[in-house]
């Protein structure tokens, strides 16, 4: 018999995990309490943005549904996962607010059931929260307990918006915090059955992996920050180059080449909010959370660095390519080009800005005085410095000359991730890349 699975939360991540499960053969019911969610699944229609996720859909083959009654899921289903949002707090922790009537409802369901069933929480918590509060709310709605009688995993998903389904069918590893050793195997054996490569496991207690989840991100955000300091300082050196010096670090297996790009601060849902809750944890423990705090510092203020530079460029309009906080995806939330246009509008600079997923009809946070160009070239044209924010291929797929102000002063390009090169040789354009030691000095 084929496993019944029950996905709670059809968000940016849900939706995509709902899909790839019922894609790889699954019977899964998704639950979420958007209408709109709803009736987009039930149509084979993707609820949110993700590249791909329309074409998986239509791989389903009827094995994908959705409700908005969890309890009437848990009762139909194997196992579920829960991919709620967990808000970050004012403390810098994060919020159970949606996990905790989740939990509620799925004890509910589980009181009535008879067969073993396995719940997943995937939404990033604080160390201590499996096994404590949903723990508790579980078996109190229960009236059974985790390990003996259901049984429960954290496993958090290592994957970014833009790239969700690539990254949940091929993961560099997956992380298993078990109630038991039951609960473990089932939820290995699933992967088994949907991933389309062999990751490596690491199964451990829920503590950990709770701890694992904040420390591998945390742990990415310095080394890019890393990479972006060195990037600072080629700018000052005439004839430096942060992509010659990161390749040779990562030539170093110690270090390894991953996230060395050397360019504009890390943003979107994960990434900042992972990292400030590690430096949180620390202060709870009494341990020094500096070397968080410090990446978290530096990260935001390359967005001031940058508003510093665009002033120093323009007295006219400040051209933004990209608000998104990477290719692929309608997020906004902490990225660069969409804090730098606030910056810029916060210190009176007219912005104009163009983004292939975001623009006037998106829901996504709204920012006063910001106007939109209908498309690249025309964000371009317009403006007297362009700030290439995110590398969309279709930025870089402008012909040169299109990039050309003629007379005096040139347009000026800031090209925050070295896509468009070619533009060094064009006279018609001052341009400046950030990781370059050319026009800074």
């Amino acid at each position: 018999m084929s496993i019944r699975a029950c996905v709670i939360g059809l968000g940016k991540l849900g939706s995509p995990l709902a899909a790839c499960l019922a894609a790889k053969g699954l019977t899964v019911i998704g639950v979420d309490n958007d209408p709109r969610k709803i009736e987009a699944i039930n149509q084979g229609q993707a609820p949110v943005h993700e590249p791909g996720l329309d074409e998986l859909l239509t791989q389903t083959q009827g094995r994908l549904s959705a409700i908005d009654d969890v309890e009437a899921a848990i009762r139909q289903t194997d196992i579920s996962f829960i991919v709620v949002s967990t808000p970050s707090d004012p403390a810098g922790g994060f919020s159970l607010r949606y996990v905790d009537p989740v939990c509620h409802a799925i004890g509910r369901a589980l009181a009535a059931k008879d067969a073993y069933h396995a719940v997943f929480l995937t939404s990033t918590v604080m160390p201590g929260t499996t096994g404590g509060p949903v723990r508790e709310i579980l078996e109190k709605a229960s009236g059974k307990r985790v390990g003996a009688d259901f049984g429960l995993c954290y496993s958090p998903e290592f994957i970014a918006l833009g790239s969700v389904i690539r990254d949940f069918l091929n993961p560099d590893m997956l992380l298993i915090g078990e109630s038991d050793s039951r609960a473990g195997d089932f939820l290995q054996s699933l992967y088994a059955q949907v991933c389309e490569n062999k990751p490596a496991i690491a199964r451990m207690a829920f503590v950990n992996a709770e701890i694992t989840k904040l420390a591998v991100n945390t742990y990415v955000t310095t080394k890019i920050s890393y990479a972006n300091m060195l990037a600072r300082i080629c700018e000052q050196l005439p004839g430096a180059n942060v992509d010659v010096i990161t390749s040779a670090l990562g030539l170093d297996t110690r270090i390894g080449p991953k996230y060395l790009k050397g360019a504009l601060s890390y943003g979107g849902p994960c990434f900042p909010r992972d990292n400030l809750a590690l430096a949180q944890l620390a202060r709870q423990l009494n341990v020094p959370p500096d070397l968080a705090q410090t990446v978290d510092r530096f990260n935001r203020a390359q967005i001031s660095w940058l508003a510093d530079l665009v002033q120093h460029q323009t007295n006219g309009t400040a051209g933004i390519l990209g608000l998104t906080y990477k290719a692929g995806t309608d997020v906004v939330e902490e990225a660069a080009g969409f804090l730098l246009a606030k910056e810029l509008i916060a210190r009176g600079v007219r912005v104009l800005a163009f983004d292939p997923a975001y623009g006037q009809n998106s829901r996504g946070p709204a920012l006063e005085k910001l106007c939109f160009a209908p498309s690249a070239l025309e964000c371009v044209q317009k403006s007297d410095v362009v700030v290439l924010a995110t590398a969309w291929p279709e930025f870089s797929a402008l012909k040169p000359q299109q990039w050309v102000r003629n007379g005096n002063p040139k347009r000026t390009v800031i090209d925050c991730w070295r896509a468009v090169k070619f533009l060094r040789e064009e006279p018609g354009v001052h341009y400046l890349a950030l990781g370059l030691g050319e026009g800074f000095v």
